[in-house]
C-alpha cells in the first residue's frame, strides 16, 4: 500500500486548524497541526512531511518568514501559502522564496484539495524522470518542485554521470516556461571560437564562413530554458558576455553593435571546483555568484544504493525487446549495491547494456557482470568470465548493430582511446578506425557532427 502524503497545517486560529485537519484526514493525508511559525519549523525539522500548509499573517512570525527559515534550512518540505490579507506582492515574494502555489481565504475546499492534488502530482511525475525513492532523492525532487517555478538561475553540481541534465529538464518541465523552448549547450564540446557565435548568434560577414546571419541560442531560446553545461570550460571573455546576458537581459550578435532583449531562465552545471577557479582567476567571481543563485547538489550513486535496483529494472527494461526480457540474479543485484561507482549512474547502465548484451539467458549473473565491478567488490579475478556469444532474440539481429554495439562498448571502457579499444576487439588500430567512420561514432562530447573524432593516433605516431 503506498505510503499516506503528510501535511504539516499551519495556523493561529485553532477552529482553522481543526478544519482543515478534519477535511484532509478524511481524505486520506496524514495530518500533524502547529498553532505558530515557530512550532511548525520544530516540526518540520523533527519530522519530514510532503507538504507545508500554512497561514501568511500569524501573531508573531509569518508564514513568508517560515517559508525563509525551511528554505535557509535546505528544507525539502513543499510549502503552499493560505492568505487573506496578503497583496499581490506578499504572493510574488512567496512564490520567489519557493512556495509552490497559494490559496485565498476564506478556503474553498475543492480550491484546497485541487492545488494540493497538483503540487503532490508534479511530485509524483518527477519519480518517472529522476528515479529513486531513496532520501536524497526525495529531497531534490522536492527542492526541483520549490525552484522551478522562479527565474533565477541555477546551478546544478554534481559528479560525472549523476543525471545533472535530467534535473535541468525537470526544471523546465515544471516551470511556467514548460511550453517554450529547452535548449543545452555542452560548453566543453564546443570550440571556443564557435561557441560565441552558437550562444550570441552572428551577423553575415562577421567571420570568415559567416555566409548568413544567425540566431544565437539565447535567442532561440527566449521564453524558455537554456541548459549550460559544463560552464567551467567558458574562457573568461565569454564570462563576462555571459554575465551581461544574465543581469541586462541583453545579448549582441557578433559583428553586431544592436542589442537583443531576451527572457531566458538558465541552468548552468558543472563537475569542476568552481570557488578554486575563482580563488585562480580563471573565472569570474561576479558570474559566480550570478549562477549560484540557487545551488542544487546532486548525490552520488554510492550515496543512494538503495535506488540501485530501481535503477537496474528502468536500464534492463530498455533493454528489453520482443520475448526477451532480461532480469538480474539476486547475488548480481548485492555486486551492484556494494559497488562504489564512481562513474555513476551513467556508468551503471552502462555495465547493464554489457550484461545483457553478453550474458547467455535473460537473467544477469555475477559472472555477467564487468570484470572490474568484480574485483572491486571481492569477487576473485579467477571467476568465471561470461562467455563471448549472444543470444539470438527470435526476432533475430543484425550483424552490424552487433558491431556497432560491440566497438561502442570498447571505446567507452577504454575511455575512446582507440589504440587500447582496437587491442580488446583483436582489430587494427586503422580497422578500428575504419569502422568508427562507418558507423559515425565518437565521444558524446567531441565535436559536432560532420568533423572527423580525432581520440588519438596510431601506435607508431603515439612516441
Amino acid at each position: 500500500m503506498p505510503t499516506k502524503r503528510s501535511i504539516l497545517i499551519v495556523d493561529d486560529e485553532k477552529n482553522q486548524r481543526d478544519i482543515l485537519d478534519m477535511i484532509l484526514s478524511a481524505e486520506g493525508y496524514r495530518t500533524a497541526t502547529a498553532p505558530s511559525a515557530e512550532a511548525a519549523l520544530r516540526m518540520a525539522r523533527a519530522e519530514r512531511f510532503d507538504v507545508v500548509l500554512t497561514d501568511l499573517k500569524m501573531g508573531g512570525q509569518s508564514g513568508l518568514d517560515l517559508l525563509r527559515a525551511l528554505t535557509q534550512a535546505d528544507s525539502s518540505q513543499l510549502v503552499i501559502l493560505m492568505t487573506a490579507h496578503g497583496s499581490i506582492e506578499s504572493v510574488k515574494d512567496a512564490l520567489r522564496l519557493g512556495a509552490v502555489d497559494y490559496l485565498e481565504k476564506p478556503l474553498d475546499r475543492e480550491r484546497l484539495l485541487t492545488v494540493l492534488a497538483q503540487a503532490l502530482s508534479r511530485l509524483d511525475a518527477l519519480d518517472a524522470d529522476l528515479i529513486g525513492n531513496s532520501e536524497p532523492m526525495q529531497k531534490l525532487k522536492k527542492i526541483i518542485l520549490k525552484v522551478a517555478a522562479s527565474d533565477e538561475t541555477v546551478l546544478v553540481r554534481g559528479e560525472s554521470g549523476t543525471g545533472k541534465e535530467l534535473v535541468a529538464r525537470a526544471l523546465h518541465r515544471h516551470s511556467p516556461r514548460a511550453a517554450a523552448v529547452f535548449h543545452v549547450v555542452n560548453c566543453a564540446a564546443i570550440n571556443e571560437n564557435l561557441l560565441e557565435s552558437e550562444l550570441f548568434g552572428h551577423e553575415k560577414g562577421a567571420f570568415t564562413g559567416a555566409v548568413a546571419e544567425k540566431k544565437g541560442l539565447f535567442e532561440v531560446a527566449d521564453r524558455g530554458t537554456l541548459f549550460l553545461d559544463e560552464i567551467g570550460e567558458l574562457n573568461v571573455a565569454l564570462q563576462a558576455k555571459l554575465l551581461r546576458a544574465l543581469q541586462e537581459g541583453e545579448v549582441q550578435r557578433v559583428g553586431s553593435t544592436r542589442v537583443i532583449r531576451v527572457d531566458v531562465r538558465v541552468v548552468a552545471a558543472t563537475n569542476r571546483p568552481l570557488e578554486d577557479m575563482v580563488a585562480a582567476k580563471t573565472f569570474r567571481e561576479d558570474l559566480y555568484y550570478r549562477l549560484n543563485v540557487i545551488p542544487i547538489h546532486l548525490p552520488p550513486l554510492r550515496d543512494r544504493r538503495e535506488d540501485i535496483p530501481l535503477l537496474v529494472e528502468r536500464f534492463l527494461a530498455r533493454q528489453s525487446r520482443g520475448a526477451t526480457h532480461y532480469t538480474i540474479a539476486p547475488e548480481a543485484l548485492q555486486v551492484l549495491q556494494a559497488y562504489d561507482w564512481p562513474g555513476n549512474v551513467r556508468q551503471l547502465e552502462s555495465a547493464l547494456k554489457r550484461a545483457a548484451l553478453l550474458c547467455e539467458g535473460d537473467t544477469i549473473g555475477v559472472e555477467d557482470l564487468p570484470v572490474e565491478i568484480r574485483q572491486a567488490t571481492g569477487i576473485p579475478a579467477s571467476a568465471p568470465a561470461p562467455p563471448f556469444q549472444f543470444r539470438l532474440p527470435p526476432e533475430g539481429i543484425s550483424f552490424e548493430e552487433v558491431e556497432r554495439s560491440l566497438i561502442v562498448q570498447a571505446m567507452e571502457k577504454t575511455d575512446w582511446n582507440i589504440t587500447r579499444a582496437a587491442k580488446l576487439l583483436g582489430l587494427t588500430f586503422r580497422t578500428l578506425q575504419y569502422r568508427l567512420e562507418k558507423f559515425g561514432l565518437r565521444r558524446p562530447s567531441d565535436t559536432p557532427a560532420g568533423d572527423t573524432p580525432v581520440t588519438d593516433t596510431p601506435p607508431q605516431e603515439a612516441e
